[in-house]
């Protein structure tokens, strides 16, 4: 499967509807819910990432999005069967109104335990869509579990792109064999001053471990809060034609990361020789 490359890469993921190279995307604009592999389900829009894991103890949701994404997000959990009302627990990728501005209305709409990174924490608070406070039920640290009906999750502090984003991990099973599910949270440069930021003084040494983490994640399957991360379309496509699952793509995992990392070098090497504004 071929890779998004370092620029189309760098592009994804900008934190929402802010900067001129997102004008006129329709965040919102509904794609057909998918099965990726074994319990895992794609859920979201046209643009975002948001999966569905299911058990029989209830499910849960990674990534509600905007608030106007969650009616979309419901009605794609609806036509692959399920019960909107049995998502149990709530994650999030990162601290960006694309991808968490919707907690509290899923939690509203289904009682879910919404949890996240502690990182993360403060700026979750700042995402108050109508005023609502942001719920966070269970404060998340890096290595924790998250557990549901059998399914383990791993939450993996990946910071950089925010403080908290974070990475989760599974296992599931199809057709008898085990596969490794990563969901990448972002390693994107899009919304990242790395020259001088006191916000977030750390920055830099946190992306470069954040490309150690991920290189150390086995990962047969792999997704992300944004859909162009992994390819989604192209994939669909492939998938709706039969043949081997397109979805399990371990060499693309690895493009992904090469990519990621060979543009904040790149981005480095630019603030250094002042190529380009800060």
């Amino acid at each position: 499967m071929t890779s998004v490359t370092a620029s189309a890469q760098a592009r994804q993921g900008g934190g929402g509807r802010g900067g001129n190279a997102f004008a006129g995307i329709d965040w919102n604009k509904p794609f057909p819910a998918h099965k990726i592999v074994g319990n895992m389900y794609f859920v979201g829009s046209e643009q975002l990432g948001s999966f569905l894991i299911t058990t029989p103890e209830g499910h849960i949701l990674i990534n509600s999005d905007y608030e106007e994404t969650v009616p979309v997000i419901r009605a794609a959990v609806e036509k692959l069967g399920f019960k909107f009302s049995d998502i149990k627990i709530l994650l999030g990728s990162h601290a960006h109104p694309d991808h968490m501005t919707g907690d509290a209305l899923v939690k509203q709409l289904t009682g879910a335990t919404v949890m996240a990174m502690a990182e993360d924490v403060p700026a979750l608070n700042n995402i108050r869509p109508g005023g609502k406070p942001h719920p966070i039920d269970r404060v998340l640290h890096g290595g924790d579990t998250v557990s549901l009906g059998g399914t383990t999750l791993t939450a993996h502090l990946t910071p950089g792109h925010t403080k908290g984003c974070t990475t989760w991990t599974f296992k599931t099973s199809e057709n008898g064999k085990a596969y490794d599910v990563v969901v990448v949270g972002s390693l994107s440069l899009n919304a990242a001053n790395l020259g001088d930021n006191p916000g977030y003084p750390n920055i830099r040494e946190d992306f470069v471990k954040s490309f150690k983490v991920m290189r150390s994640l086995p990962a047969d399957v792999f997704v992300g809060s944004h859909n162009g991360f992994y390819q989604m379309a192209q994939k669909y496509a492939l998938l709706e034609k039969g043949g081997p699952n397109p979805f399990i793509d371990p060499a693309g995992y690895k493009a992904l990361i090469d990519s990621s990392e060979k543009a904040y070098f790149d981005r480095i090497e630019e603030l250094k020789t002042g190529s380009r504004g800060q």
